[in-house]
């Protein structure tokens, strides 16, 4: 008979899941972050993501528990029969996108996002930007409040907002989304293979200063932004098989 997997529980700032993680930490024990297989965190999307970047590469799989607002990406909490969830629990591979943006002074930052990686006006000014995709334009000039680029995990939220596409988890493609666009009018973004090199070059700067984020980091007064998803970060997310991914990802575009 199989071992338990080693545990260690992690948990936002919010009571309810500072709470929960001391309560699950009496009744399964806790292993140092560093020697577990599986990170329990508790809390929101927001935390399970921070989770995940902190663990990129390391092998650990991480099963989330609802104990903030939405948690789309969480499974339902439930205290009992825990270790037989994690054993029957469903992997997905989470492949994150890399950044690479310049400033209008030449200094170039990297990071790595999980949902998206977006650019938006820094002012009043709208965002005047070409789009190239794998060294070819293929739009000369988008005026638009943002642009993102997101991934499967990400399409549900910032990109799902801004009227763009879910993706199934496993799907093979990027969504390539505006925000709030106001020439072309009527483009609604294009959907990318997920081998796809993608460009933002801003037009008119400093007229129109625009900054970069990825997930959490931010870059302000890019001059271009290089997205790519990464091909060596890995995270591995856990999923009740009673409630996968693919079935949230249907009943979010049958709601009404």
């Amino acid at each position: 008979m199989a071992s338990p997997p080693k545990i260690a529980f992690v948990s936002s700032d919010a009571d309810d899941a500072r709470a929960a993680a001391a309560r699950l930490t009496a009744r399964y024990g806790q292993m140092p972050v560093e020697d577990a297989e599986v990170i329990v965190a508790l809390g929101g999307d927001g935390f399970l993501l921070q989770t995940l970047r902190e663990t990129m590469g390391s092998g650990k799989r991480v099963y989330g528990m609802n104990r903030g607002t939405v948690g789309f990406l969480m499974n339902e909490f439930r205290e009992d029969g825990l270790v037989e969830r994690l054993e029957r629990a469903v992997p997905e591979r989470i492949r994150p996108l890399e950044m690479l943006a310049t400033t209008e002074e030449g200094h170039a930052s990297t990071a790595l996002a999980i949902n998206e990686v977006s650019i938006f006006r820094q002012s009043y000014q709208a965002v005047k930007v070409r789009i190239t995709v794998d060294g070819k334009v293929r739009l000369d000039e988008l005026i638009c409040d943002g642009l993102m680029v997101a991934t499967p995990a990400g399409s549900t939220a910032y990109n799902f907002s801004a009227q763009g596409p879910i993706l199934p988890l496993d799907a093979p493609l990027l969504a390539l989304t505006p925000v709030s666009p106001f020439r072309p009018r009527r483009w609604r973004g294009a959907l990318l293979s997920n081998r796809a090199v993608v460009r933002f070059d801003m037009l008119e700067l400093p007229k129109r200063p625009v900054n970069a984020v990825a997930d959490h980091t931010e870059i302000k007064s890019v001059a271009s932004v290089t997205i790519r998803e990464s091909r060596t970060a890995r995270a591995t997310l856990l999923f009740d098989p009673s409630h996968s991914w693919d079935e949230r990802i249907l009943t979010e575009q049958f709601r009404y």
